[in-house]
């Protein structure tokens, strides 16, 4: 993807070599149904943990419309100082092109919102390196994956994950680091549209296997949404960047992971999408390069 002259994000910030105390916010009775949720945003099986549970249901609307929980322990500031956004940016390239597909994202969507008469509001965007970061959502942990917070309005990404992608699941490449950014994006966009408030107050009322699969709904529109971002940038696509990212959607499908990890199969416990929903979303966006295509709810 051709982004070398594309600006950085000013909407940057930076925990790397800082340090956080343990712990995270509570969440009351609530807090207890996020028990058992280990996966995180693009599929890495993470440990069966509560907090792990706590943060991969924030896609859900867990800080919004539940009103789920408080900041987690507050950060310690190492002796390094705060970066700047251009400084945080800076750091390796990899974090450079983080800030540019992100920025890219926000000029994509400012104009896609102003089509409509409204205003696009940006997400703020953390690294966080392998000692762990500290989000609205409680801690941030590199098991968990990227992952966006509804609490704050924040992505979190430990960019080692990049190299995850290639070297476990597969899938290389500039345009599938792109799409993990695009989709926990289109998480902002379900947050902005009231979609995270809407499904997290009607999951309350479901049973456990329906409530993944409305949360499925939700993954799958952030997919669409991630298409949409990158078909209005056709020009930038280079050959070879759409089978890159359709080959990171069918690696992190529900289906694939279980079958690698668990050795079967269980669609009850899907949360994210099979591979091939996930590439037949993703490819929707792509090809509409309209959000209203992106009705998951809607669809059979």
């Amino acid at each position: 993807m051709k982004l070398d002259d594309y600006r950085t994000s000013d909407n940057v910030g930076d925990q790397r070599g800082q340090s956080f105390g343990g712990g995270f916010g509570g969440g009351g009775g609530i807090f207890g149904l996020l028990f058992g949720l280990v996966l995180s945003r693009f599929g890495i099986v993470g440990v069966l943990i509560l907090l792990l549970g706590y943060c991969a249901l924030s896609s859900l609307g867990g800080g919004s419309g539940l009103g789920l929980g408080g900041p987690g322990a507050a950060p310690h500031q190492a002796s390094q100082g705060a970066k700047t956004p251009a400084e945080a940016c800076a750091v390796d390239a990899a974090s450079r092109f983080s800030c540019q597909v992100l920025a890219s994202t926000e000029d994509t969507w400012t104009k896609i919102f102003a089509e409509q008469g409204q205003r696009y509001q940006p997400a703020g965007f953390i690294f966080y390196g392998p000692q762990g970061g500290s989000s609205g959502c409680g801690a941030a942990q590199s098991a968990m994956g990227p992952f966006y917070c509804p609490t704050d309005n924040k992505i979190y990404i430990d960019t080692n994950f990049y190299s995850e992608l290639q070297s476990r699941f597969g899938a290389a490449g500039d345009f599938a680091q792109a799409y993990v950014i695009a989709h926990e994006i289109g998480h902002h966009i379900q947050y902005l549209t009231g979609v995270l408030e809407q499904t997290g107050t009607a999951q309350q009322r479901l049973s456990s296997r329906e409530g993944n699969a409305l949360q499925v709904r939700v993954e799958l529109q952030a997919d669409c949404y991630a298409g949409v971002w990158a078909a209005r940038n056709q020009a930038r696509l280079e050959p070879g960047d759409v089978e890159e990212g359709m080959k990171a959607a069918e690696a992190i499908g529900d289906d694939t992971l279980q079958k690698q990890t668990q050795g079967r199969v269980a669609p009850e416990s899907f949360t994210h999408g099979t591979s091939a929903q996930r590439q037949q979303w993703l490819r929707r966006g792509l090809e509409s390069g309209n959000p209203a295509s992106c009705d998951t709810f809607g669809a059979a």
